[in-house]
């Protein structure tokens, strides 16, 4: 995206929007209560949800649980990785996804780990909760 700030230097894939306009499903792998790893499916709603909303994909979990989303465009057999975290790091995350995630988002769920960055924030100008993290904050313009 031609908008996104990246200051705190996180890397990037592009697939959600090289699939914008098609339908895909949604698969996520996260630790359970008990401390192993499960995947889960997302539903057909919900697909359909995740795409219109990207933050949503990685803001439906408890804080430190969801490790892996994916995503598998219509026609293919495969999941392409769109969020990736290892430890307190986020290994990769797609650019839709960045592009939508608020400053709320990361402080309740990922402030332990590298998107939690107060000079990203500065960066684009955010003050609140409800600003993007990693797009520049531009004031309304009243007709």
């Amino acid at each position: 995206m031609k908008n996104l700030v990246n200051i705190a230097g996180i890397n990037t894939v592009n697939v959600l929007g090289a699939y914008a306009n098609t339908k895909g499903k949604f698969r996520f792998v996260s630790k359970c209560r008990a401390g192993w790893m499960t995947i889960s499916d997302a539903k057909e709603w919900e697909n359909e949800y995740f795409i219109a909303h990207p933050e949503s994909i990685i803001s439906g979990f408890t804080k430190g649980s969801l490790q892996t989303a994916e995503f598998k465009p219509e026609g293919w057999d495969t999941y392409l990785t769109i969020f990736a975290r290892k430890g307190n790091k986020i290994a990769l995350i797609d650019e839709l996804i960045l592009e939508h995630l608020t400053v709320g988002t990361i402080n309740q769920l990922f402030s332990n780990t590298n998107l939690y960055n107060q000079t990203q924030y500065q960066a684009v100008g955010a003050k609140t909760w409800a600003d993007r993290a990693f797009v520049p904050y531009q004031v309304p313009v009243e007709a």
